[in-house]
């Protein structure tokens, strides 16, 4: 199925163990919809009861325990409401193997479903990160540290809140597009218009004077998507000028 290029869906799981392959299950899924790179407020999110133990240190990792799942569905059960969550959307995963490695072992147990990339693409922003910052730590929490993310709530790894920190490190990462913050709720002092005429030309034409104020708030936003993508191109473009 070919996905829709305006929706994305950033996902995450936990699970038992570091394998799919060794049996283990995924225990939660998180998700958080995008469409033209904003936040829709749709998320997908579910604990589930993998039906066996975890690996040693994976509980530590989430803080989950079969005791807290023993109640929450299996993932037969959340199967359909998931995919349809995520059909024909691009998904937006970090280390993509590991988590669709997973979610296919999941469906594999089902019948009819098929594969996840059958009903997807894939961003892995892992690969992203590696090309943009080679040779350098780029797990979330460096990513999160390098591109200026909070994840201050980050204490235990959970789906739904390391699908919502990976959206705001996936905008950094592609160039802050969803930083640029066009619309602002703050009331703006009108610009002023002067009427000026060319010389090159016996048209007259509008030119609008800038306010200091406005040229500041817009050297200071500037200067921000700079530190957070690691380059700006209107900032490039003044330095050639």
């Amino acid at each position: 199925m070919q996905a829709d290029a305006t929706r994305q869906v950033v996902l995450d799981t936990e699970t038992t163990g570091l394998e799919w392959k060794k049996g283990n299950r995924v225990v939660e899924i998180g998700c958080v919809e995008l469409v033209e790179r904003r936040p829709t407020g749709r998320t997908f999110h579910c604990y589930l009861n993998p039906d066996r133990e975890f690996e040693p240190g994976a509980q530590e990792v989430t803080g989950l325990t079969l005791e807290f799942l023993a109640d929450k569905p299996r993932f037969a059960e959340v199967a359909d409401e998931f995919i349809a969550f995520v059909e024909g959307a691009e998904l937006v995963i970090h280390n993509a193997a590991f988590d669709v490695g997973f979610l296919d072992a999941e469906l594999a147990r089902l019948d009819g479903f098929g594969k996840l990339l059958e009903r997807c693409t894939v961003e892995d922003t892992l690969l992203l990160a590696r090309q943009r910052f080679p040779g350098q730590r780029n797990s979330l929490d460096a990513l999160c540290k390098r591109l200026g993310v909070d994840n201050s709530q980050r204490q235990l790894h959970g789906a739904l809140l390391d699908a919502q920190i990976l959206t705001d490190v996936y905008l950094a990462l592609t160039s802050g597009q969803g930083e640029i913050g066009f619309a602002s709720e703050a009331p703006q002092a009108a610009a002023t218009t002067v009427v000026r005429t060319v010389a090159t030309t016996d048209a007259v034409r509008p030119c609008v004077q800038v306010q200091a104020e406005e040229a500041a708030a817009h050297a200071a936003r500037l200067q921000g998507l700079q530190k957070k993508a690691g380059r700006c191109l209107w900032l490039e473009l003044e330095t050639a000028g």
